[in-house]
């Protein structure tokens, strides 16, 4: 077992002075508290990272998810270099959202019509402005444990503690952070994910104009829909007149072609798409039906900004999504992501290490302290993330880079030769934790 750990010293010199400019030394919320410490990066080439102490890193972040195709992909790169020479941003129309809307269109069973925006955050917000408009309520639904983006009306009961949350057939709302508008929480109702008579319940009130869900959890875990729980959940809402919106945010294009709604063979009334629309590019989207995003074109609805569909994201976004179109990308991509699960389960059994895995193509979720699946946010309150974070610095510290919230992304590039070095890398940070 080598102990020749990777030193991360020129990264933690780059957050100390980065700190003097940039608040926390980082752009984003979610990039500080990693251990050892945030990492700068200078490149990154297929399933690797090369940071700024020139380590050679294994990585399952991939940006947070988007990357799919892995990083630096040369099809993406070889596009958005020409267009650079044609104009990187017109703040008008070209080709490209066509070429790119045309095929989400082919792709994603409920796209009908897409209106592109930069960030799923953003989508979300529309989608949430469209239902309101098309249903004429105000009240929307969200899930303990669900991510939809960090502003103020959505971030409720993302993390709340088993005392915060209250009684589990009527959560209370809670906050996420400081700041946070008080009343933004007045149109949401939280409820637990996957139990459809307590859904069904608070539906027949008639007031719900939308109900907003991750198809699958993979935001909080890696917990799927119980039987026929979407299915229900769409019948439901058409029978309460309300909407069902599927934030693929992290699902789209990632579990199939057309995204968890494919997968699970639901169609819900609007989708929300983002990360691996465009491989890193900031780019996102809402679609759905002619009829109901139709909405926007009318001015009924208001729905800007300067940035969507900016030229060279638009090219990255038909340069991605050409690739769901080939036979053998999902099932190339599933292939790899059981092999690593059934890899990490071994590893996790033979040093009797307590352990739920699940896995979606391109997606695993680990916790450490449970044996029985979660089946909602609740269940996810009695894993051991002390000794999961533990894990991963273990882990980084040979080579291998890997989220503390216990996600998983698998990108294409990923080779069995990659995946089974990172297995052997695991055991030893398995035996590594064991031994302290």
């Amino acid at each position: 077992m080598s102990e020749n750990f990777l030193n991360f010293q020129k990264s933690k010199d780059y957050i100390e002075e980065s700190s003097l400019h940039l608040a926390g030394g980082v752009n984003s919320s979610f990039r500080t508290g990693m251990k050892p410490n945030a990492l700068g990066f200078v490149s990154g080439e297929g399933p690797y990272l090369f940071d700024m102490d020139g380590n050679k890193l294994i990585d399952y972040y991939l940006g947070m998810g988007p990357m799919i195709l892995g990083y630096n992909p040369s099809s993406i790169k070889e596009a958005v270099k020409k267009g650079i020479e044609e104009g990187f941003f017109f703040g008008a129309q070209s080709k490209y959202e066509l070429m790119a809307a045309k095929i989400i269109n082919k792709l994603v069973p409920s796209s009908e019509l897409v209106r592109f925006c930069t960030s799923g955050s953003e989508a979300v917000q529309a989608s949430l402005r469209l239902a309101r408009a098309a249903t004429k309520k105000n009240m929307v639904i969200k899930f303990e444990g669900h991510y939809h983006g960090w502003f103020d009306n959505v971030l409720w009961s993302n993390k709340p503690t088993l005392q915060h949350a209250g009684r589990r057939d009527n959560p209370n709302l809670v906050a996420w952070t400081d700041g946070q508008d008080t009343h933004s929480g007045d149109s949401i109702v939280v409820l637990p994910w996957n139990d459809i008579e307590i859904l069904d319940k608070r539906l027949s009130k008639g007031d719900i104009a939308a109900v907003i869900m991750e198809p699958a959890m993979c935001n909080s875990g890696g917990i799927s829909p119980r039987n026929d729980y979407l299915k229900k959940a769409k019948i439901s809402c058409k029978s309460n007149g309300s909407l069902l919106i599927f934030d693929e945010t992290i699902t789209g294009f990632r579990f199939a072609p057309g995204g968890a709604q494919e997968y699970y063979n639901i169609t819900p009334d609007i989708t929300i798409l983002a990360k691996a629309i465009a491989n890193g590019f900031p780019v996102a989207a809402i679609t759905g039906s002619r009829e109901l995003m139709s909405l926007l074109t009318t001015g009924k609805v208001v729905h800007g900004g300067t940035y969507n569909s900016q030229y060279l994201s638009m090219i990255a976004t038909v340069k991605t999504l050409e690739n769901y179109s080939k036979n053998d990308f999902h099932n190339n991509l599933n292939e790899k992501t059981i092999y690593l699960k059934e890899g990490l389960e071994k590893v996790f059994f033979d040093q009797n290490i307590p352990s739920v895995l699940s896995s979606f193509p391109g997606f695993i979720f680990c916790g450490f302290g449970m044996k029985t699946q979660p089946q909602e946010y609740r269940d996810l309150l009695n894993l051991n993330t002390e000794m999961y974070i533990s894990f991963c610095l273990e882990m980084i510290k040979r080579g291998v880079r890997s989220l503390e919230r216990g996600a998983w992304f698998i990108s294409i590039e990923h080779s069995k030769e990659v995946l089974q070095k990172t297995i052997e890398i695991a055991r030893e940070s398995a035996i590594a934790i064991k031994n302290n």
